[in-house]
């Protein structure tokens, strides 16, 4: 099932994944649409999309799914990484290591 940009774009803004930290580095002032009055820097939703679309096409060019390795250091990351893998077949790297 295909979904349009706009599609994708209301359910990112659903999960709330718009929504970044007060922090923000010099490589992400790019992808940032504005910040709020609390500080809080809004992501560009839009731009993200099209970030996810291209990994999406390099991903699926790769006819091995066991040559893929997903990592995230993250708390937050893991969850997704082995989601991910247990998806597609590739090899997660989550938590430390």
């Amino acid at each position: 099932m295909a979904l349009t940009k706009e599609e994708d774009v209301q359910m990112m803004l659903v999960c709330k994944t718009h929504l970044g930290t007060r922090n923000c580095d010099y490589r992400m002032k790019r992808y940032v649409f504005r910040r709020t009055v609390d500080g809080i820097h809004i992501i560009h939703l839009g731009k993200t999309w099209e970030k996810i679309m291209v990994a999406a096409r390099v991903i699926a060019a790769i006819e091995n799914p066991a040559d893929i390795i997903v990592a995230s250091q993250r708390p937050y990351g893991s969850r997704a990484v082995l989601k991910f893998s247990q998806y597609t077949g590739a090899n997660a790297m989550a938590g430390r290591w």
